[in-house]
């Protein structure tokens, strides 16, 4: 495995993720933002914000799939939520877990977790961007 999580002593323990990410292996691969467009560019699931985040983690997956890769050698996902507020955190959450079922992998949570005021398009509520490193 090309990606190892650790949770180091003397930091906080967080279930959602891990503090540190280490990466080995020979390429690395930066994934373009995703968002919740189907194969012919139509938006999915608008203004639902976990059928939104379900089709963006489904992009990646494709995305990864598409390099030989994996969600295993993911070492950073990075999601981006129009207008965030920690109550939206469950809806978040189901997206992710939807999409994981349906790809069949464990469900690999954001590294970060930012809100912002827009993106490229009025209906899209979420973009998703991985980094990976593959062996």
């Amino acid at each position: 495995m090309t990606i190892t999580l650790v949770n180091p002593e003397g930091l906080p323990e967080v279930d959602a993720y891990r503090q540190v990410s280490v990466a080995t292996g020979s390429k690395l691969v930066f994934i373009a933002g995703q968002v919740a467009w189907d194969a012919d560019g139509a938006t999915v699931g608008e203004g639902d914000l976990a059928a939104q985040v379900e089709q963006c983690y489904l992009n990646v997956g494709t995305a990864l799939a598409g390099v030989g890769g994996s969600f295993e050698d993911v070492a950073k996902l990075t999601v981006y939520v129009v207008d965030w507020t920690p109550d939206k955190m469950p809806q978040l959450m189901e997206g992710l877990g939807r999409a994981a079922a349906r790809l069949g992998v464990t469900a690999a949570p954001p590294a970060s977790l930012l809100g912002v005021a827009a993106l490229d398009v009025p209906d899209h509520l979420v973009e998703i961007e991985a980094t990976a490193v593959l062996g």
